[in-house]
């Protein structure tokens, strides 16, 4: 099949195309070959007779079972695939995914291609290293030229971590595979804290014991005008007897004078860039998408050019980032011309300052779409996108807020009313707009306003709800645990096995088995099931990738941590259940 100058063909695992076509690469002329990789090539395992379960002690497998990388999918053929297409080859450039397993990936393929590439003595380069943000020509091309070197910390780091999963995580489940229930069995402790985050709640929920409290309810009206109803500024009290004092105190007076009225200009903020982690929880809770399927809709639509890359930690648009030409993308759309039109007739709002984690910029459309084009759930995700991205270059919305404050006898009450200035940001995300409440009436200090009503109402304090996937989301990355990339990952791996189920409202209710692995792990050693010791983990990790600390002496120090803990589970385990091990 030709493609003006292109031709392209199937690879020899039938799995992944190759382009061929001439062009000019360091100044000379070239014959280029494109083609891809499907995820990892390589995954690591232990060597054969350490996959015997019933012959090995699972402590062995902390340090003395020696592991190796294997073929990640066999069926596939890929290094043979890869070897054949870059026989004679004499430079790679290698343009995987510009995150820390894009870089993995990178030293991978290198591993497969360079013994059979060709060496030749007057070039002392060969590997070069594309870095990109979003599949548009523009980007493409820059990348292309200012080509820089695969990064090695990078994937020194994704390796460090695969082999901790794989040690630490198999010791584990073997030991509760062979002498306990399965419920020790299937969960790793690097990954035991998400879990752990969803019982927790469930246990306070269970423990939660309901408390009477009384609040005084008053309604009061001016004129001909609709009753007000006001907020007791004591909030609440305990003691029936007590607030059956304060009722007496009020009930004598039929007239509510008003102390103070005040007004003051509020403003909600502009939202920042968008990041995987707002994205995430907004998709979770707004488009009742989980995290695992929101990442694979956002995948597809940023190999398809729709987004920039979807796994970024930064909310801060880089110096050089053209907003009005990304914003200019967007003018011909029905759902948002309007604003658009008036931001680049008006000017662009300069954006609000984020954090540059110095991965990648934050998600943005990249070109304009339309419902018919992606789908349904890709249409919901990007029109998100879309409407955050406006946002982020919109003005802010202001709104005035009056407070008026009342006394009914000796006892203070107030009410509260919002009108709207301008609607900024809001009117790209109306979900985030001010509520239109009904507006006070016009009054000033010394009025008086008749007392409709006001009783005593008997209430009751209600336990917190089970926690929702994007308030799990939320705590996952106040406690450093996970990465943008790896948060869907542990959230649908705790559903996959059963632990929770999903419920209405996306809320995560832990089953019989995840709230009896969590417990057995908090009896043992609750450090297992706390935040503290994946984060500091994931702290390691990252220094690997900066260059600041040793992959061996992480990976060593890590393991014989585990290889500690592990020993006093079984240990504490042995006590309890004897004769299991």
């Amino acid at each position: 099949m030709q493609h003006g100058n292109c031709s392209s063909r199937k690879g020899l695992n039938g799995a992944c195309s190759v382009y061929e076509y001439t062009g000019s690469f360091l100044g000379q002329a070239a014959h280029f070959k494109m083609t891809s990789v499907c995820g990892h090539v390589m995954s690591l395992d232990f060597i054969g007779k350490y996959n015997n379960w019933d012959k090995v002690d699972p402590a062995e497998l902390f340090s003395k079972a020696p592991t190796e990388k294997k073929e990640a999918n066999p069926k596939l053929n890929m290094i043979k695939f890869l070897q054949v297409e870059a026989k004679g080859c004499c430079y790679v450039v290698l343009w995987l995914d510009c995150d820390k397993e894009g870089e993995n990936i990178c030293f991978e393929v290198l591993d497969a291609i360079q013994p059979v590439m060709n060496q030749g003595s007057t070039r002392e380069k060969s590997v070069y290293r594309a870095k990109f943000s979003s599949i548009t020509d523009t980007d493409i091309c820059k990348a292309m030229n200012s080509l820089g070197e695969p990064n090695q910390n990078e994937a020194l780091a994704v390796d460090a971590r695969q082999e901790l999963d794989l040690r630490i995580g198999c010791a584990f489940t073997r030991y509760g595979g062979c002498s306990l229930s399965p419920a020790f069995g299937e969960e790793r402790p690097l990954r035991t804290p998400t879990l752990g985050f969803c019982v927790e709640r469930h246990d306070k929920i269970q423990s939660f014991k309901a408390e009477t409290y009384w609040i005084l309810q008053a309604k009061v009206f001016k004129g001909k005008d609709n009753p007000l109803t006001l907020d007791w500024s004591r909030v609440r009290v305990f003691d029936r007897e007590v607030g059956q004092m304060f009722i007496n105190l009020t009930k004598t007076s039929r007239e509510a004078q008003v102390v103070s009225v005040s007004k003051k200009e509020k403003v909600k903020q502009r939202p920042q860039a968008l990041n995987t982690v707002e994205m995430l929880r907004v998709a979770s809770q707004a488009l009742g998408m989980g995290p695992q399927h929101t990442m694979q809709i956002a995948e597809r639509l940023y190999v398809q050019g729709y987004i920039s890359y979807p796994r970024t930690e930064t909310t801060h648009y880089p110096e050089n980032f053209d907003l009005k030409a990304a914003l200019k993308q967007q003018s011909n759309s029905s759902m948002w011309a309007e604003e658009v039109k008036a931001l680049l007739s008006g000017g662009l709002n300069r954006p609000r300052k984020g954090s540059d984690a110095g991965d990648h910029p934050p998600i943005t459309p990249m070109r304009s779409a339309s419902e018919a084009e992606l789908g349904s759930d890709g249409w919901r995700l990007y029109e998100y996108i879309t409407r955050h991205f406006i946002a982020t270059v919109s003005q802010d919305c202001r709104y005035l807020q009056t407070t008026i404050d009342f006394l009914i006898g000796t006892e203070a009450f107030s009410c509260t009313g919002k009108t709207l200035i301008s609607a900024g940001f809001t009117a790209l995300m109306p979900w985030q707009s001010i509520p239109l409440e009904e507006s006070l009436p016009a009054c000033e200090r010394g009025d008086v306003f008749t007392v409709d009503e006001i009783k005593l109402v008997e209430k009751q304090t209600k336990p917190p709800d089970y926690l929702t996937e994007a308030e799990l989301i939320t705590l996952m990355e106040k406690h450093g645990i996970g990465t943008d990339a790896s948060i869907p990952v542990h959230i649908n791996n705790i559903c996959l096995r059963n632990y929770v189920t999903v419920e209405s409202g996306r809320r995560l209710k832990p089953t019989n088995l995840g709230i009896v692995l969590v417990h057995g792990y908090y009896k043992t050693d609750a450090e297992l099931v706390l935040p503290t010791i994946r984060s500091a983990v994931e702290k390691q990790l990252n220094l690997i990738a900066l260059g600041r600390a040793n992959f061996q002496q992480v990976l060593e120090h890590t393991l014989d941590i585990f290889k500690r803990k592990f020993h006093y589970f079984v240990d504490a385990i042995s006590s309890e259940y004897p004769g299991h091990y």
